[in-house]
């Protein structure tokens, strides 16, 4: 059975990443979608292995000492982490995996899994971007010029990636990301030793 590939999809606050992710579970459900721990408590609605896997401080922090996670942050005085038991199970499944996940942890996931296929997934403008921060109308205007400021020098970023998709149409970006899993696949360095001698191949 081939490995799995590891899809890391990320980009600045606004680019709509979350909904390109959904789609993409929608359009081929055979894709695993990662699951993150925390040591938040669930919300109403949540469910342990589901929306998260629900760990207390203690559990985490010894996981961190054991290296147990692609990559870990401690935001608002919680916890969050991408445990790497799951994703090297569901990988040696033979599944790919999307990973949903900041700039920040990207970068960390990159040392660890330099084989994973890293997406940035952009917005058409960076006029667009700011209408659609504006648009959730749930932040004041102080919080607005924050989040903007952040997206523009987390742009900054394209160039660590493998790939960026422009996300002006949510089910056309979608589409973009499962063609560029296509062209993965078909890899030489990805399929070499299921065709030809490595000895042979060196010589």
């Amino acid at each position: 059975m081939d490995r799995g590939i590891l899809i890391v999809v990320s980009g600045p606050s606004g680019a709509g990443k979350g909904t390109v992710c959904k789609e993409l579970l929608r359009e081929d459900p055979s894709l695993r979608l990662s699951i993150s721990a925390t040591t938040r408590k669930p919300r109403i609605g949540e469910s342990e292995g589901v929306n998260y896997f629900f760990f207390d401080k203690q559990k985490f922090e010894k996981m961190v000492e054991e290296d147990q996670f692609l990559e870990w942050a401690e935001v608002y005085g919680n916890y969050y982490g991408t445990p790497k038991a799951f994703v090297e199970s569901q990988l040696e499944s033979g599944n790919d995996v999307i990973l949903e996940i900041d700039i920040q942890g990207a970068m960390k996931a990159r040392q660890k899994y330099s084989d994973g296929v890293f997406i940035f997934i952009v917005p058409p403008s960076m006029g667009e971007l700011e209408k659609r921060i504006k648009g959730r109308a749930t932040e004041t205007s102080e919080e607005i010029k924050l989040r903007f400021a952040k997206a523009a020098t987390e742009m900054k970023y394209i160039s660590k990636y493998d790939y960026i998709v422009v996300n002006d149409e949510v089910n056309k970006a979608a589409h973009k990301v499962l063609a560029i899993l296509t062209a993965e696949k078909c890899k030489v360095e990805r399929n070499l030793e299921l065709y030809l001698n490595i000895e042979n191949v060196k010589e």
